[in-house]
Formats: structure tokens, sequence, C-alpha cells
């Protein structure tokens, strides 16, 4: 069992609290103490609260997660601030509730939390909250885990992801979880960078309103002929802005962007850029069988895409990269004998492949056909 994972058995409660968060306690004993209508207060009260919270009996559960919500911020950050917490019932009490910065800051100050539960927090929260957890260049350190979730934020700033893959260059900590770390920590070698500031800079809301131009445009459909190329028509705006970024601005972009930002910065002439949008965690299927479509890319992105065996279950995926005259002949050889016959058929005739990928397709059809007479 892990040391976060809630409801805690009866004895690694405090005294006052057993009786009632004792998971094996009569339902409606757990009923009242989630009210609110047990004579439990300050740290033993937050305690209880969220370990019913996670009880098994889903109104129990849902009747403490309501209390919780409601507590006043006066009432329950001094807690936070003093009280005595169990690890597992900070880690409980930011994700109940996530949306309160003023409660998520006092849980990541708290000498109790657990790195996982900064880590946690550090996925989704808001600018204000990623500027504390940066601050902890030691527990950063120790964790490159939390570095690693600021990274993927889209509310984190740009000065502060740069300033944070540099500190851990510089203690030869590797982001394993960001696969372009190498290329970022090259991007910003010889630069300055920027120390801390109490607003956001210009470069920072720079990238931020280049986000917001990205958001929502993800959809690609690869019953088009090119969808990358359709992706790019309605990502005018956007492209204008990527081709403003420096180079440690565009490889972080194709890591936390939308589709319509990778389908950009996939054709980027700096190989770190392009290398960057391919190997993105979000990249997906769907994405990598329209650039596979695409004859703007270049070679290198083809042969990461046909070396991919997740992405080559995709029957699309294959046949787009056989039918792209600038996908290695010998990435395509590969998938001939994939392709189904009307595929082979027309493969065998396109005037865009190697005569030798058609050459190949047109024996393989034959030899199909004597097969089956």
């Amino acid at each position: 069992m892990s040391e976060l994972q809630l409801p805690l058995p009866a004895e690694a409660l405090p005294a006052k609290v057993r009786r009632f968060g004792d998971p094996n306690a009569p339902t409606p004993a757990k009923t009242m103490a989630a009210k609110g209508l047990v004579p439990v207060r300050g740290a033993d009260l937050v305690t209880l609260l969220t370990q019913l919270g996670a009880d098994e009996e889903q109104t129990v559960a849902e009747a403490a997660r309501s209390s919780l919500s409601e507590m006043p911020d006066d009432v329950l950050l001094p807690i936070l601030e003093g009280g005595e917490l169990h690890p597992a019932i900070l880690h409980g009490l930011a994700t109940t509730l996530y949306k309160n910065d003023e409660v998520l800051e006092r849980i990541i100050e708290h000498p109790a939390v657990h790195s996982e539960t900064v880590e946690r927090i550090a996925r989704h929260c808001s600018e204000r909250v990623t500027e504390v957890i940066a601050t902890n260049q030691i527990r950063l350190l120790e964790a490159p885990e939390i570095v690693e979730s600021l990274y993927k934020n889209k509310h984190a700033r740009m000065s502060t992801i740069d300033r944070l893959v540099e500190l851990c260059a510089r203690n030869d900590v590797r982001l394993e979880g960001i696969p372009s770390f190498d290329a970022h920590v090259k991007a910003i070698q010889g630069q300055l960078i920027p120390e801390p500031t109490d607003e956001p800079l210009p470069t920072d809301t720079f990238f931020q309103e280049a986000l917001e131009e990205d958001d929502g445009e993800g959809a690609v459909d690869i019953d088009k002929v090119d969808g990358t190329e359709e992706l790019r028509e309605k990502s005018k705006p956007l492209s204008f802005r990527i081709k403003q970024m420096s180079l440690s601005e565009k490889i972080r972009m194709a890591v936390v962007g939308d589709a319509a930002a990778r389908s950009i910065l996939i054709r980027d002439p700096n190989r770190m850029v392009s290398h960057a949008a391919i190997s993105s965690p979000s990249m997906s299927e769907p994405e990598a069988a329209a650039i596979a479509h695409s004859k703007e890319v270049s070679e290198d992105i083809l042969r990461y895409i046909g070396n991919r065996k997740e992405w080559l279950r995709s029957y699309e995926v294959k046949r787009a990269l056989v039918f792209n005259p600038k996908t290695p002949v010998g990435i395509s050889m590969r998938f001939l004998g994939h392709l189904r016959n009307n595929d082979l058929k027309l493969l065998s005739k396109s005037r865009g492949v190697p005569n030798p990928l058609k050459t190949a397709a047109r024996q393989r059809l034959e030899k199909k056909t004597r097969g089956r007479s």
C-alpha cells in the first residue's frame, strides 16, 4: 500500500478521530463526521474529513469532500501552516481542493508534504502556484519529476522553465520524461537566464498568447489527402507567432502545444525543433498518420515514424509512409507486405515513388495473383 493512499488504517489516525475515521466504523457514525457533526477541531478535523473523503461509501465520501470545500480559508489555512498532518492527508487535501491556490501553496510549503504530492500539483496548477514550486531548488533536484510536470504545465512561465532546465543541466540531472530535454539544454547554452520576477516577462506573455492561439486546434482528419496541410490552413496566425519564437520556446511549444502547433513545428528547418515535435508525449497516432502523408517533412521525421512500433499498428500510418516519396526506401520496403492488393496496385503505377519500390510492389502483386490461380 502506498504511503499516500487513502483511507489510512485506523492505527495511523490521531487518537481523537479513530472512532469516526476508521474505515470499518459504522456508516451512520462516518456520515455524521463527514457532515462536521462531531466534536473535532483543527488539524484533527481536516484529517478526519480528508480521510472520509476517500471512504468506499460514496455518500460518506461526497459529504466529507463537500464539508472540506465549504471550510473557510481563515479556518483552514492556519491549520495547514501549523498543524501536524500525515503526508497522505496532505495529498488527499490537494486532490480535493485542487482549485484553491492558497491551500495548494500551504500544502507545498508544509514540512510533511511528499514530493509525489508536489509533482501532482505541478501538473495542472496555476501560474502563481508554479512559481511557488519553482523556488525550492533542492526539492526539484531531488525529485526531477516535479520539473517535468512544470515543463508540461501550460501555465508555467517560459522564463521559469528555461531557468529550471538550466538548473537541472548544471547539476547533471536529466529530465527523462521530456524527450527533447537535451535539445532544450543545448538551445539555452550561452544565454543569459533571467532571474525570477514578480510579474511575467514580455516573453512569458508572448509564449502564453501563442498557447492560447493554439488551444482547441487539435483535431486532425486523416481522411484528408494531407491532414497536416489542412490543419496548417487553420493555423496561420499561430504560424506567425511561432516564427518569432526563440529556439527553446519552439522546443517547449512542441511539448506543451496542441496538434496545430506541432503541425507547424514538425516542418521547422532546425532538426532539434522538428524532432521535439515528433517525439512530443502528446503526439498521437492520427497526427503521425497525417504527418506521414506530408511531403514537406524531412526524411528524419518519416524515419522516426517508421520506427515507432505503437504507431505502426495503424494501417493508415504504414500506407502513408509507403506512398510518401520522401520516405527512405528501406523503411517503405518493410511495409509492402502489409499493403492490401488495391494499394499495391496503386503503388505499382504511382509516379511519385522510387522505381525500386514500384517494381517490388508489382512483383508482390503478381506473386499474390499467381498464388490464387
